[in-house]
């Protein structure tokens, strides 16, 4: 092991599941989700782009987070799927910074595209009169674009600096994917300052966005108690019950991207009736 170490750049994933009938059977789950997931938020981009009628602010933001989803649960099942079932262990130089600028862009993205889709629904509810001015589809593009952008450069440091540190003892990463925490301690130098900017990069891409969503929905459930109309009651809480399940959802690398479209679409009657459209429009019509 040490000498491939000193003579190869490749890592080493330890790996996530037992190489027994065990890991075998969760696996096979893992796939599963992965499979549902793919197909949920893949059907979704679908039909948020063919349906006009879901051409709003609210589901250009959905159909930007189950694409976010799409990539974030690519980025690490199918590498860890194949180092399981293959047996190899190794991931390249080049592969592992990949996976690694995916991964932290998605996260980073994700979370401040939640933020907005909070804000959406704080200006839909709180302000609907001024929904058109505060929500434009100006106001929506930067908002996706700020998302993809700070996201983007947000992995691209981390994963630059990661591969930069010389790794002089160890290449095995106790992890079953490249992730910049679990390649720190193989490093032979000092990384506290590296690991004082994780910290402020944290707080700037999950904790801030994580107080906004908290502030936005204080304001919206605050407005939804004050709300005369039982039917506007039960309309906000649907909307908004959806939202923060994605939120506070706990297994967020692999559940999430799979739960997504079902949550958003299936408690949604436009998306319903969007979706029975976009079947009408494929299926064969009797003559």
């Amino acid at each position: 092991m040490e000498k491939w170490n000193q003579t190869s750049n490749d890592f080493i994933l330890l790996g996530l599941l037992p190489q027994n009938q065990t890991g075998l059977l969760l696996l096979l789950l893992i796939i599963s989700v992965f499979v549902l997931a793919c197909l949920g938020n893949s059907g979704m981009t679908a039909l948020i782009f063919l349906d006009p009628w879901l051409h709003t602010p609210m589901y250009f933001l959905l159909s930007q987070l189950s694409l976010m989803d799409l990539m974030y649960i690519t980025t690490t099942v199918p590498k860890m799927t194949y180092n399981f079932l293959s047996g190899q262990k190794s991931i390249s130089f080049l592969g592992c910074g990949v996976q690694s600028f995916f991964f932290i862009t998605m996260a980073s993205s994700e979370g401040l595209l939640l933020a907005s889709m909070a804000y959406d629904r704080f200006v839909a509810i709180c302000h609907p009169l001024h929904y058109h001015i505060y929500m434009s589809k100006r106001m929506c593009v930067k908002m996706i674009l700020g998302s993809w952008t700070l996201g983007s450069l947000n992995g691209l440091v981390h994963t630059v600096y990661a591969l930069h540190l010389p790794y002089c003892r160890s290449r095995a990463i106790n992890h079953f994917f490249c992730d910049v925490p679990a390649m720190l301690p193989l490093a032979c130098v000092d990384t506290w300052d590296y690991e004082y900017m994780v910290f402020v990069s944290t707080s700037l891409f999950l904790l801030v966005p994580f107080l906004g969503i908290n502030a936005s929905y204080g304001w919206v459930l605050f407005a939804v108690f004050h709300m005369r109309s039982k039917e506007g009651r039960k309309k906000a809480f649907t909307t908004c019950s959806a939202h923060l399940t994605v939120v506070l959802a706990v297994f967020y690398t692999i559940l999430t991207p799979m739960l997504n479209p079902i949550i958003y679409s299936l408690r949604n009657k436009e998306v319903m009736g969007a979706m029975r459209k976009v079947c009408g429009m494929f299926s064969p019509r009797k003559k």
